[in-house]
């Protein structure tokens, strides 16, 4: 909502505040202020000027040579609007003037003609294009005839004026109106407010008699009240008007359209203006539409209703779309000399279903959807008569057509002032909360301990005791509201087992170089179940924004890949991301989403591997997997995982593994597939995905210390040949098979495959360390363990000792 500060003191008095103090209390009662904007933006020295005369420029077809009488003087002004004419009145910047956004202008020589100054456009004097009257959106702008020759041009326009910007949450509807503004800074400063005086001469003729009016579904619009104006004659607003709709965001159009947007933004309750010779049967009726019916609205789309939206029609076919929009059949145009303004309650939930059907949001359907003040229909619909007649030479006939079903009764609530003081925590004496409710207009009388109050209708938001504790401690000051200290047993808080191994996990991969990211949950078709550990019938959305997030996804990988190519596209040499989420595996038996949490990686480019002195490698399997052992180890979990080689759609097929902790797939680890990389414009990618709920739940055994061992251990190193397709892990199985008890590690610390080997063989060095923490190990006993391994080996790993 933008309210104008000149255009709100008609209502109240500010006390001459300036707009950044009565701001802050705005603020501070509770409905932030999003902005305080300034409309003369430092502008200077831009005036009234009066064309005197107007000629081509003899060496250029576009331009126009002026005479311009700005007050003080003639001054010559070249200008190249299509619209300039001689006997205008024009806005002026002359020679020094600063324009919106701190243009400054000078004397000039165009095509070697004078210039002292420029004839402004409203776009040049900081009006948005959007609010400009489209007469004069590509040109400049004529003020009246009758303004003063030399007078300070933004005076003239009202751009002395500073707006303020209210960020109003749903349930502060009041507050969408001029007067429901003024009554909220009555309330914070104490001020009774001025309500407009409604008086016009009414003819002699009955408008029951030229209008006929049938609601047929009261439910949906218990009231409707329309009343007819004749011979009126279509112009442009007078300056005051347009200057107003300006400020406020709305853009002028002729006299009766703009009397009808200010009466929406005066009082809050949203008009509309049927021209009545194009409505051709004299009648309204309200009711709902026939499916498949179809209308024009003023955007000129036309649009197709379903049989829940209620609509307004001639007795025959659709005019407008109750609360929403008119239609093009009936608008308003430069002929018409009678019309009827409608003014009306529609049920909030019949237009906020109607407008998101169709996509579309006005200034109306806002004020509907939250319920307009029913005791303001009638109001609305007699000042905007009142407007038209004073500004449109309008004829008013005289009463109005009525249809009138709606409860407009008062909210009323009893509450304690012991119960609001509990509830707030502080003493707020009774006579202090009387008169804040005086301050807002809200009637009350007191007995038997108690308040017993009638909350205004414009105030739809008050409906039970909690309301009016907010309503008073708002007003009081919500910085006068004691600090105190909590009273009481206190609970600590901490993390669950789980959220602390989850932390744990987020910690070491940012400490592995890795970066966190968040994508979206919902995915396409396409890739909805590509990568997934495991599948399930996917979960679609009923009503999706876009194809591309119609799915719940069943891996993590697919958006974590398409952040990979976007940061890739954008010059980034490396990409390192993990992301910890949730999938989504189809419904359980109770018909809810099956839902899993994972940890999956992308990891592409260059590492930085300390081992290598603080060197950049490129990226390899290696890497990755490096990265996925280290979090094993940092779990307690390193000695009951393994990895197998595998198959897996969209990985590398020799370059892909399954990961998996005690004998049960968890995840799995691999290259993209090459084509893939292609299809991304990726270069070698690697990536990983690990089922964390099971991660993160598997029961270990209690955790027992060993002292350190008091004798040495001894190192046998053996290098093994075997087929080049045997893995290492298979040749580490055997080796711990046979070891027994004084086998106390094994680690693999070379391969070789180079030429001096045969084809399709391999060299695999392990490092096998020995030891008994009792006593000293002999020679004997170490080679008779290690004559085992190398048996074992031979005859179960197939696999021979090198040289």
């Amino acid at each position: 909502m933008l309210v104008s500060t000149k255009w709100l003191a008609d209502y109240i008095s500010i006390k001459g505040l300036d707009p950044a103090e009565l701001a802050e209390k705005i603020t501070r009662s509770g409905i932030e202020v999003d902005a305080i904007i300034d409309r003369s933006q430092g502008m200077k020295n831009v005036v009234v000027g009066y064309v005197l005369e107007c000629k081509k420029h003899p060496e250029a077809d576009k331009l126009n040579i002026c005479q311009v009488d700005v007050g003080e003087e003639v001054t010559q002004i070249i200008c190249g609007a299509e619209n300039i004419a001689a006997n205008q009145k024009v806005i002026v910047a002359r020679p020094g003037a600063v324009l919106s956004g701190g243009i400054k202008i000078k004397k000039a020589k165009l095509r070697g003609e004078e210039s002292n100054g420029m004839i402004c456009s409203l776009q040049e004097i900081g009006i948005e294009g959007k609010l400009v009257p489209k007469a004069y959106a590509d040109g400049i702008y004529v003020l009246p005839s009758e303004t003063q020759t030399g007078a300070d041009a933004l005076e003239i326009l009202g751009l002395h004026d500073t707006v303020l910007e209210l960020g109003l949450t749903p349930n502060r509807a009041d507050a969408m109106s001029m007067l429901g503004v003024a009554y909220e800074v009555g309330a914070i400063l104490s001020e009774d407010m001025k309500y407009p005086e409604i008086s016009y001469n009414s003819s002699t003729e009955v408008a029951e008699n030229v209008l006929k009016l049938r609601v047929e579904d009261l439910d949906a619009n218990p009231m409707y009240v329309a009343k007819v104006v004749k011979n009126i004659k279509i112009g442009e607003s007078p300056l005051w008007l347009q200057q107003r709709l300006m400020a406020a965001g709305v853009r002028p159009h002729n006299n009766v359209v703009d009397v009808t947007n200010y009466v929406l933004m005066e009082y809050g309750q949203p008009l509309h203006a049927f021209d009545y010779d194009r409505l051709q049967t004299g009648e309204i009726v309200v009711r709902t539409a026939r499916q498949g019916e179809k209308i024009t609205t003023l955007d000129n789309q036309q649009r197709e209703l379903q049989a829940h939206h209620l609509v307004i029609t001639n007795g025959q076919e659709a005019v407008a779309i109750a609360g929403v929009m008119g239609g093009a059949n009936t608008e308003v145009h430069e002929g018409t000399t009678t019309i009827v303004i409608e003014s009306a309650y529609f049920k909030p939930a019949s237009v906020r279903q109607t407008s998101k059907d169709h996509n579309l949001r006005s200034d109306a359907s806002s004020r509907f959807e939250k319920s307009v003040d029913p005791n303001r229909v009638i109001a609305a619909a007699e000042r905007a008569a009142q407007l038209i007649s004073e500004l449109a030479g309008g004829e008013v006939l005289q009463g109005s057509v009525m249809v009138d079903e709606l409860d407009k009764s008062q909210k009323e609530v009893i509450v304690s002032p012991d119960f609001i003081n509990n509830r707030l925590g502080m003493k707020i004496s009774f006579e202090e909360m009387t008169s804040i409710l005086s301050r807002l207009k809200f009637e009350y009388e007191a007995a038997n301990g108690l308040l017993y109050i009638k909350a205004p209708t414009r105030r739809q938001d008050i409906q039970i005791e909690e309301d009016i504790i907010e309503e008073i401690a708002r007003i009081y000051g919500y910085d006068e509201i004691p600090m105190t200290l909590p009273e009481g047993e206190t609970t600590p808080g901490g993390l669950t087992p789980y959220q602390a191994q989850r932390r744990i996990v987020r910690n070491y991969l940012e400490g592995a170089g890795l970066l966190q990211a968040i994508t979206y949950s919902l995915t396409s078709k396409e890739l909805a179940q590509a990568f997934a550990l495991e599948t399930a019938p996917i979960t679609e959305l009923l009503m999706p924004m876009s194809e591309e997030r119609s799915i719940l996804r069943q891996s993590l990988v697919p958006h974590l890949l398409e952040a990979a190519t976007y940061n890739l596209a954008r010059k980034a040499e490396s990409v390192a991301l993990f992301e910890t989420g949730s999938v989504f595996l189809g419904e359980t038996s109770e018909g809810l989403l099956h839902e899993e949490e994972h940890v999956a990686a992308v990891i592409t480019g260059k590492w930085l591997d300390h081992s290598w002195q603080g060197e950049r490698k490129t990226v390899d399997f290696f890497v990755l997997k490096g990265i996925i052992e280290g979090l094993f180890l940092k779990l307690g979990l390193d000695k009951l995982t393994s990895f197998e080689q595998a198959q897996v759609d969209g990985l590398h097929p020799g370059r892909t593994a399954k990961i998996f902790l005690a004998d049960k797939p968890i995840g799995i680890i691999g290259q993209l597939h090459p084509t893939d990389q292609k299809k991304r414009d990726l270069k070698e990618t690697y990536v990983m995905e690990l089922n964390l709920a099971k991660l993160l739940t598997f029961s270990l055994e209690p955790l027992l210390y060993k002292a350190v061992p008091r004798f040495p251990s001894i190192t046998r190193d053996i290098a093994l040949v075997v087929e080049r397709a045997k893995p290492a892990a298979e040749l580490e199985k055997v080796i711990r098979g046979a070891g027994g008890k004084l086998l106390k590690d094994v680690r693999v610390f070379d391969l070789y495959e180079g030429e001096k080997m045969e084809q399709g063989q391999k060299s695999v060095a392990f490092s096998l360390t020995y030891e008994d923490p009792q006593r000293t190990l002999t020679d004997e006993e170490v080679v008779k363990t290690h004559s085992k391994v190398l048996k074992a080996l031979e005859i179960e790993g197939n696999a021979q000792l090198r040289g």
